[in-house]
């Protein structure tokens, strides 16, 4: 099973030149904690996440109002393909120690969001004979990641 067979298709972002401020009020409406930073050609230049604010903005006593979005993101951001396979994408997110990644089309253009738990729901409701790519069973690779008795909560960090 591919990612965009999970993924979010439709992601709240961000630009890099919106202040801090207006970032964490789409955050707090959209009950996200983590927006994706576009560039004006609308490609994916890094990520803002709640805890980029806490420790960049308001930690060191900078005012949200006054820091722009560029300056405050993760510039390096994890990210995976469409087309890839939920397992593979699976593990690479627990190697990596990430809960959610974008997910870019080939022309690396944002297409949308998957979350730990987006796969975790997923491998639930998977048909034992589901089979990636290289012939793995995908439920058994997300599970093995994921598991079921850890719940993940995929819109927060921890």
């Amino acid at each position: 099973m591919q990612v965009k067979e999970v993924m979010t298709p439709v992601v709240e972002t961000v630009q890099g030149g919106c202040t801090v401020s207006e970032a964490a009020t789409r955050m707090a409406s959209r009950d996200v904690g983590a927006l994706p930073v576009l560039s004006g050609d609308d490609r994916l230049m890094g990520m803002l996440t709640d805890r980029d604010i806490v420790l960049r903005v308001l930690v060191p006593g900078h005012s949200a109002a006054d820091v722009r979005v560029r300056d405050a993101m993760t510039r390096t951001v994890r990210y995976c393909f469409d087309d890839e396979e939920c397992g593979h994408v699976a593990r690479s997110m627990a190697r990596l120690g990430v809960l959610r990644m974008p997910v870019l089309d080939h022309q690396r253009h944002l297409v949308g969001i998957v979350s730990a738990g987006d796969l975790q729901a997923r491998a639930g409701a998977t048909a034992a004979n589901d089979v990636d790519g290289a012939g793995n069973r995908v439920d058994e690779a997300v599970e093995e990641t994921f598991p079921a008795s850890d719940p993940i909560t995929p819109a927060r960090d921890p």
